[in-house]
């Protein structure tokens, strides 16, 4: 793969073989007769799964304008409420786009909400379209997909940001888009957040709430943002952490977070540097151009990793930002620029490998390709070679040490199968109950500039700010932790921002 950035938004979460995520189908309900109430009328066939959870599958239109045509499948799984008698049901959502809501609830609803909430409501995540178990985005094998991602390219050779390399990297990304269409089918061209913010009313009809209530994090903001300005009449009590900006483009999102995760990088070298063990030493400042030297040294001497894959720039990059997603794995950066060091790339693969969830050269989910899917889905793009330089540069003085190999992503895009249908704009949200907006000072990859911009767009929007480090803070904080609470249980909102500091 050709070492532009696979950004916006991804969340590495849970992940593994729970039998929630399995592909194999479940009992469908009667079929819907092709109007948009019918599909909200569906009673799902429940089956006992994952240590006491429930699971289903229930139909949704591949595309929401045509609900008498072709069907698509969605996987959900529930929590009942521990208290019985509950308040309504949850759903959450942990991010992606690509990630399984329903392996989240399955493996860690213990991590996914607080034992208050599991008392009171059901909890129920689910997989989006084209996401794990609802109907994948598929587009190539576990060896097609390694070569995407990290395969040995004669355009490495070229310069970055070239007219060869630009025309290189935009075959190489038709060539992946024309692999998704194959086995994808119409699917594909209806994989975007809007039609997912229509199936996820769909699912607040089937389990007989009037209102929605939800919980998403990081892109799952982004659902939940759209979902209120789509039905503003429908929303219950929605939380919104680790928030996106509806309103910014592709560029501007990449930018955030470059800038972001270069802040984050140095946060943990400052916090390095005051360990023996630390590989790093001197200032701040030197021991970022450390870092900046190591990945110039990849850029121009690849290292082959002991099971012969390559480690380019592109996949260095991914293994330095997957720790900084939580301060609790800044440690694993001690591990991998040590060994970088000594010309060794497998802890670069190990880390690069769990954030693209492969396990013995497997792939134990799609969350890749639907990530890619997805994002081309939602973000309009134009190939504009002059325009991406003039961006790349921008990168690289946003974030010195990362930002020069952050740029060109706009050719992932550039020659999709399908056209975006989505617009970005801002929300409003008008005449919505009270909607929590969270977000964390030191958050990398969902800055919190956009938690701020999105409470602000939002008519009943409301700011609760951890100052704090690491991605997402509900379940990281126990001031955060009660205000969602409080919030979720009893319908109580903040009269302040209650700004609540970390450990």
């Amino acid at each position: 793969m050709l070492g532009y950035a696979l950004s916006p938004v991804f969340m590495p979460l849970l992940r593994g073989g729970a039998s929630a995520a399995s592909p194999e189908p479940l009992p469908l309900p009667e079929a819907p007769d092709g109007t948009v109430e019918s599909f909200g009328g569906q009673q799902p066939e429940w089956q006992p799964c994952d240590d006491g959870k429930q699971c289903a599958d229930v139909y949704a239109p591949v595309d929401w304008d045509d609900p008498a045509g072709e069907r698509l499948t969605l996987r959900l799984v529930k929590q009942p409420a521990s208290g019985g008698s509950p308040l309504g049901t949850l759903f959450v959502n942990p991010g992606g786009p690509g990630a399984s809501g329903a392996q989240y609830v399955a493996d860690g609803v213990e991590r996914a909400v607080s034992a208050t909430v599991r008392e009171r409501y059901d909890v129920v995540g689910w997989d989006p379209r084209g996401v794990g178990a609802s109907s994948p985005v598929s587009c190539l094998d576990a060896a097609g997909l390694d070569d995407y991602l990290f395969g040995d390219d004669e355009a490495e050779e070229l310069e970055r940001g070239s007219d060869e390399w630009i025309e290189a990297a935009v075959a190489e990304s038709a060539e992946f888009g024309e692999a998704c269409a194959e086995r994808t089918g119409e699917l594909l061209a209806h994989v975007g957040t809007d039609s997912t913010v229509r199936d996820l009313d769909m699912l607040r009809a089937i389990v007989g709430d009037a209102k929605l209530n939800y919980l998403g994090f990081s892109y799952g903001t982004y659902i939940g943002a759209r979902y209120a300005d789509a039905f503003p009449e429908r929303v219950g009590r929605l939380v919104l952490d680790g928030a996106m900006d509806p309103a910014t483009s592709e560029f501007d999102v990449v930018r955030e977070q470059t800038r972001g995760f270069e802040t984050a990088l140095r946060a943990y070298v400052a916090d390095c540097l005051t360990r023996e063990d630390c590989p790093l030493s001197g200032t701040v400042d030197e021991a970022m151009a450390q870092i900046g030297a190591l990945l110039d040294g990849v850029d121009e001497r690849p290292l082959r990793a002991s099971d012969g894959r390559t480690l380019y720039t592109s996949t260095m990059l991914t293994a330095i930002i997957t720790p900084l997603y939580s301060q609790d794995s800044w440690t694993a950066l001690d591990q991998l620029f040590a060994s970088v060091e000594k010309g060794e790339a497998d802890t670069a693969f190990w880390l690069a490998d769990f954030y693209y969830g492969r396990e013995d050269g497997r792939y134990t989910d799609n969350s890749t390709e639907a990530f890619i899917a997805i994002n081309c889905a939602d973000y309009p793009n134009d190939l504009e070679p002059e325009l991406m330089r003039h961006q790349a540069a921008e990168l690289e003085r946003a974030a010195p040490t990362i930002g020069r190999f952050q740029g060109y992503g706009d050719v992932g895009c550039a020659d999709w199968p399908v056209t975006a249908v989505s617009e970005r704009g801002p929300v409003t949200g008008a005449g919505a109950d009270p909607i929590l907006v969270v977000g964390t000072t030191g958050d990398p990859a969902t800055p919190y500039r956009w938690a701020e911009s999105l409470a602000e767009q939002l008519e009943s929007g409301v700011l609760v700010t951890y100052r704090g480090e690491g991605h997402t803070a509900y379940g990281e904080n126990a001031c955060v932790d009660e205000t969602v609470d409080a919030y979720l249980v009893d319908g109580t909102v903040p009269a302040a921002d209650p700004q609540c500091a970390g450990s």
